[in-house]
């Protein structure tokens, strides 16, 4: 041992910290199956039961105030056997890493008990890869990203459909009960908007229809103009828009300025931290969305009520699935007791009754339930039947 300290002395201090940085990278598998088993605790033990909350950067108050909410109305009937529930709410906003470090550091310096995750899926991978290790319950609550449930990791769930589920809904909806022949589908630059329009695109293939004029754009005034004239001179009988609010609402209107009679369907991004207001969901008039729940069962009206009241706006999807992501967490918690072992067999093995539907999770971790779809008629959203 002497030998090699003596030689690692003799070696420049570059040259021992790029061996140092190597050593610590190879065994950090080795370490963690040591030290994990290690912190696996039983809740009921602390002072409060802590779960975790990334969310994409700090301008992403939706999910913030659904999971708040969720955590208020768990307190206010009892917590955990008279313990409060805490939620830990840490940003993904920074170069690009920035959320594994903020997933370990909920693990391991504020001990949480499970992760819910409200980001687009480059940062969920990221999350899920330390959930893979530590075997902590990572919770996904926005992103559709359907890769994320094919690396087989049992700590992951999502309670979205992801964008293969979104697809076939909008395929049947578009191709099936709306009879059109002529199909442009829109999409922004983001990760997730060019994986969701992939994932249409592969469906449409696997049905056997035929393949859609597909438009990109960067979210600028010049650049959207044009991608509003390109989609106008397509002539398309249905334009299916996987871009965020702003870009896809400016479509919309420029394209029923131009008297055009094509109907729009939109995937769940189009409507993301807020409910519409009266002069958008009067944009969306004969619109058909996918329906995220909160507008038609019972216990999604109360929400509604309740998030105006706390917050003073109307929740949109990214609060409602934060909200169901919050609630099947804590009553996992409270009903399996003890382990992260214990957490996760009671997810994977319950249905959950929320705002959005009925969530069952298959071996995977995907939502099974099939998405619903609404239209808006009159200024209000209105549920399609199946």
């Amino acid at each position: 041992m002497s030998i090699i300290l003596n030689l690692y002395r003799s070696l420049s201090k570059r040259l021992q910290k790029t061996l140092l940085n190597a050593f610590i990278v190879l065994s950090a598998p080795v370490l963690m199956s040591i030290y994990i088993p290690a912190i696996q605790k039983t809740v009921g033990h602390e002072k409060t039961i802590k779960i975790g909350l990334l969310i994409q950067d700090n301008k992403s108050e939706a999910a913030r105030h659904g999971a708040e909410l969720a955590i208020r109305k768990a307190n206010e009937n009892g917590g955990y056997n008279g313990i409060p529930f805490q939620l830990v709410v840490r940003s993904m906003e920074g170069p690009w890493g920035t959320g594994s470090k903020q997933a370990v550091d909920l693990i391991f310096q504020n001990e949480v008990s499970a992760i819910l995750g409200s980001t687009d899926g480059r940062n969920a991978h990221l999350v899920e890869q330390v959930a893979a290790k530590t075997r902590v319950v990572f919770v996904s609550a926005w992103s559709g990203d359907p890769t994320l449930a094919q690396a087989f990791v049992p700590w992951y769930f999502s309670c979205v459909p992801n964008y293969l589920q979104q697809a076939d809904v909008l395929i049947k909806e578009i191709y099936n009960r709306g009879n059109k022949n002529s199909v442009t589908a829109v999409s922004d630059s983001s990760y997730d908007s060019k994986l969701a329009l992939d994932c249409f695109r592969k469906r449409l293939k696997l049905h056997g229809k035929p393949e859609p004029k597909v438009f990109y754009y960067d979210n600028v005034g010049n650049e959207l103009n044009k991608t509003t004239e390109n989609i106008i001179n397509s002539g398309a009988e249905g334009i299916v828009l996987f871009s965020r609010t702003d870009a896809s609402l400016k479509i919309i209107n420029q394209v029923k300025l131009r008297k055009s009679q094509a109907d729009f369907y939109c995937s769940l991004s189009v409507m993301s931290e807020r409910e519409f207001n009266d002069q958008e969901w009067e944009s969306l008039e004969s619109a058909v969305l996918i329906n995220s729940g909160q507008w038609f069962t019972a216990g999604g009206k109360d929400f509604r009520l309740e998030f105006f009241k706390k917050y003073g706006y109307n929740p949109g999807p990214v609060a409602a699935y934060a909200f169901d992501g919050m609630n099947i967490i804590i009553k996992a918690l409270k009903n399996s007791g003890t382990t992260r072992e214990e957490l996760q067999k009671y997810l994977k093995m319950n249905t959950f009754y929320e705002i959005t539907g009925s969530i069952k999770f298959d071996d995977r971790g995907n939502r099974t339930d099939e998405s619903g779809m609404f239209k808006v008629k009159n200024g209000h959203p209105t549920p399609v039947e199946r």
